[in-house]
């Protein structure tokens, strides 16, 4: 008994060994490559560089244009997480306190955006017809829009696991629906709402087909498009597209890494309660 246990063991502690190198290689080979020559990293090798480059990183500051890249990628991240944190809110709590056939059948269709990719065709002619494409305030939309299936899916549960009980007292003591909801109902969801605006921002600010589309000018770039500042039409220096890349997904792991204890805490609260 004790001997296959330890097989179990050490057969999972392998496999999970395995996947961590699998996804640990392309990181390192990014950090590896971001402090050689041009030359070294040519082949973008898993050896070490015979000097590290740490100028690499002011030059592609310098001439990637990352200042502005980065406060185009805090503007849409923050602006498109707070945008698609409300409206998922106001939507949860709407369809789930309301059980009738038409809110239940609103509410499929929504978390549907979940599995159904994004047209990119029909898209195109809504921003055009909207004259939103090429502009910040479209792109803010579009990462709401983009992120409000999967955060409307998670607070739902948790709004429908909150009892009624504490919308009729509202109720009593003559509050509105909208005042119950802040007044109320938002205050308890802070655990859920903070994970949820965590997720989008992580993956707003990683999101690279959007901005690629809807974006002309290189003066709204967010920081995963500056990468193209440094491809050529016949060479690309590998060496500043890795640093790139490495200050691009810098503040994706330190805000992942500051903030994991709330996402485990959210997700798990929403799991016990839904």
């Amino acid at each position: 008994m004790q001997l296959a246990r330890a097989l179990r063991t050490g057969t999972l502690n392998l496999g999970a060994g395995g996947a961590s190198l699998v996804a640990l290689t392309p990181i390192y080979l990014i950090f590896v490559n971001a402090l050689k020559t041009q030359p070294e990293a040519s082949s973008m090798g898993v050896e070490l560089p015979a000097i590290p480059q740490w100028a690499n990183f002011g030059t592609v500051i310098d001439q990637g244009k990352l200042v502005s890249a980065f406060f185009n990628s805090v503007l849409y991240s923050v602006g498109g997480t707070v945008l698609a944190v409300l409206v998922s809110a106001f939507a949860a709590y709407v369809l789930a306190r309301n059980r009738r056939r038409r809110h239940q059948v609103i509410y499929l269709l929504l978390i549907m955006g979940i599995a159904i990719p994004t047209n990119f065709v029909t898209l195109m002619k809504v921003m055009q017809v909207t004259h939103l494409i090429d502009s910040q305030i479209g792109m803010i939309l579009l990462y709401a829009a983009t992120q409000i299936p999967f955060s409307v899916f998670l607070i739902y549960a948790f709004v429908d696991s909150l009892p009624r009980e504490l919308d009729e007292a509202a109720f009593i003591d003559g509050c509105s629906p909208v005042r119950t909801f802040f007044a109320v109902v938002l205050p308890i969801l802070r655990p859920v709402l903070v994970t949820t605006g965590i997720l989008s921002l992580l993956n707003i600010w990683n999101e690279f087909l959007m901005p690629l589309y809807f974006l002309n000018s290189t003066s709204r770039w967010p920081m995963t498009l500056a990468v193209y500042n440094f491809f050529g039409q016949f060479a690309s220096d590998w060496s500043l597209v890795s640093a790139d890349i490495v200050l691009t997904v810098l503040p994706v792991i330190l805000v992942y890494v500051v903030a994991q204890r709330w996402i485990l805490s959210g997700v798990s609260a929403g799991a016990v309660k839904g």
